[in-house]
């Protein structure tokens, strides 16, 4: 194993290095022209942080010897250490790019996703961190399948978490793919790939730990340089709000060609999201979508009692909640010294579409505000901590999607729970390249996409499969297998359904049409009612032997689960 980690050290660094110094070859291939210069400063943080963390994923490698460090550190990571890297799985390439992009072209708009993305937390702190901890093992599939027939359940559970797993890959693979393509004149494809063989490194060899590790680094300087970021913004305005929106509107008004009263829209409702029954729709999604995320609620698994989980709930909200402050001020930082700024726009571009267009693709706003601010040091910076937040994000969502093949499906469904740790260690690293595989497909497929919107699509999709199963497993005694299992692939498949019919799947991503089948861009809404409604329905109707012994487990369940009496970091089935 050591030498195999030594040889995937020097092969990825080699790797890195031979890409960027054939930037030029791989423009020339492309034909594309408008590409920026080579950033070596960038470049050089790169590098360092690469160098950083597959170190990191050396010494994890050395800890990792069982299928409980893999998945969940060993369960000795400190509440407050779990709450920072939480923060960091959250405050993902969506958060740092997209939503700041969202800002930068819609104004008030963008105001949506932060507080969707924050408020779904005490959800998380008051409903699900305690009882989880008290009654799972690695995943939340533990929980789900606590009382209920462990096949079906888990299978259902595990195929609904590849799912969401895929969704938010695209957003940050996406993400990724566009920030190295701008800074290293690469080609987008080469850029994708690079980032998923790091990406392979760091789970396949160092698991949890190496992943904790990575984002509590990464939440640390992320937070700081968008913190620095923000300082200077409201610095250039006075440290005055209204300055810096009386500001925006001007800039907004001369980059879009529009008149003062026109560009005023920016600081109302409407131009992102259309109808009251949209804005509810994502707002559900949002909340309830972070209590289904799988890459989260497996953080929970990595403490020692469900005081730290708690704890963990607390630290994560305040961070994120400062973080998605400073977003909102990026983003309008972006609109005063981006979007006038020639050296920032995409000329061709716009004079094709005659819209406002940036070098590099729209989710890069927040990029070129860090050198408008900084220059090209503090560019070089805020790039490498971005493309380290999409990194160890990626990681993050790649173990969950490998202990759900691995733990859910290999160990308890194939093998009914005969698997060996060594056979489940072997399966979940043969997921995870196969993850990784995967992820560069999705990421170069959906390029086009704001990584914001993307993500709030995975939430929607893990709002209505995830979300109504975990919570009715743990408060409603009447929840049934079959109640359960139907339930829980009637909201995948509806909001999947649902997505497709979207324009920005259907006309956007797929081109099958001019016009989308409907006219919503988040379904969550109707999908997660769907999800509830099924529950709740075939569970009642179900007359079997099998329901009645499960609901009579409700009592054990539920003292354990407030208690933690019996919880001794595994499930008792």
């Amino acid at each position: 194993m050591k030498n195999q980690i030594n040889w995937f050290k020097a092969s990825a660094i080699a790797l890195m290095a031979s890409i960027m110094s054939n930037a030029a070859w791989a423009d020339a291939l492309t034909g594309q022209a408008q590409k920026q210069p080579t950033n070596w400063t960038a470049i050089i943080m790169f590098i360092i942080f690469v160098g950083a963390t597959l170190f990191i994923t050396k010494w994890a490698a050395g800890k990792t010897q069982s299928t409980s460090d893999f998945y969940t550190g060993g369960g000795g990571i400190s509440g407050f250490q779990n709450g920072l890297a939480i923060a960091g799985d959250y405050m993902s390439a969506a958060s740092f790019l997209g939503i700041s992009a969202m800002v930068f072209t819609s104004g008030y708009d963008g105001l949506l996703y932060s507080l969707g993305f924050m408020v779904g937390w005490p959800i998380v702190l008051f409903l699900i961190a305690e009882r989880l901890r008290n009654l799972g093992k690695y995943n939340f599939s533990d929980v789900v399948s606590f009382r209920l027939d462990e096949r079906p359940v888990r299978a259902m559970a595990a195929f609904n978490s590849l799912v969401v797993v895929a969704f938010y890959l695209i957003a940050q693979m996406v993400g990724a793919g566009q920030l190295i393509k701008l800074l290293f004149g690469l080609d987008y494809k080469i850029a994708v790939i690079a980032v998923g063989i790091l990406m392979m490194a760091y789970v396949m060899f160092g698991g949890m730990l190496a992943t904790t590790w990575v984002q509590i680094i990464k939440a640390t300087l992320l937070l700081s340089g968008a913190s620095f970021m923000a300082f200077m913004v409201l610095k250039h305005v006075g440290f005055s709000l209204p300055e810096m929106f009386k500001q925006a509107i001007q800039a907004y008004s001369t980059a879009n060609h529009k008149t003062l009263e026109e560009a005023t829209k920016i600081m109302g409702p409407g131009s992102l999201v259309k109808s009251p029954i949209d804005a509810i729709s994502l707002g559900l999604a949002l909340m309830f979508g972070t209590a289904g995320l799988p890459h989260i609620l497996m953080r929970f698994f990595t403490v020692k009692d469900a005081k730290e989980a708690r704890k963990s709930v607390v630290v994560a909200t305040g961070f994120i909640g400062y973080f998605y402050l400073l977003t909102f001020i990026i983003g309008f930082g972006a609109i005063l010294l981006v979007a006038n700024n020639p050296a920032y726009l995409d000329a061709a571009k716009m004079a094709e579409t005659g819209k406002l267009a940036l070098v590099g693709g729209g989710n890069m706003a927040a990029i070129h505000l860090s050198h408008a601010i900084g220059g090209n040091l503090f560019l070089g910076f805020i790039s490498a901590v971005a493309f380290a937040t999409i990194l160890a994000v990626v990681a993050g969502l790649t173990l969950a999607g490998a202990s759900a093949v691995s733990h859910d499906l290999f160990a308890n469904v194939i093998k009914r729970g005969t698997a060996t740790e060594a056979q489940e260690l072997r399966v979940s690293k043969i997921a995870t390249l196969c993850l990784a595989i995967f992820a560069m497909f999705l990421g170069i497929m959906f390029e086009k996409q704001n990584v914001a919107f993307m993500v709030g699509l995975a939430f929607a999709v893990a709002a209505s499969a995830n979300f109504p199963v975990l919570v009715l497993s743990m408060f409603w005694k009447g929840l049934t297998t079959r109640g359960a299992v139907i339930g829980g692939l009637s909201g995948l498949f509806s909001a999947l359904v649902l997505i497709i019919c979207t324009k920005a799947v259907w006309v956007d991503t797929l081109n099958m049409a001019k016009d989308p089948i409907i006219n919503m861009t988040n379904p969550a809404l109707f999908s997660m009612l769907l999800a509830f409604i099924m529950c709740y329905i075939f569970s009642v109707t179900d007359k079997s032997n099998q329901s009645r012994i499960e609901k009579a487990k409700f009592d054990e369940q539920y003292v354990r689960s407030v208690t933690g009496i019996g919880a001794s970091g595994a499930s008792d089935h």
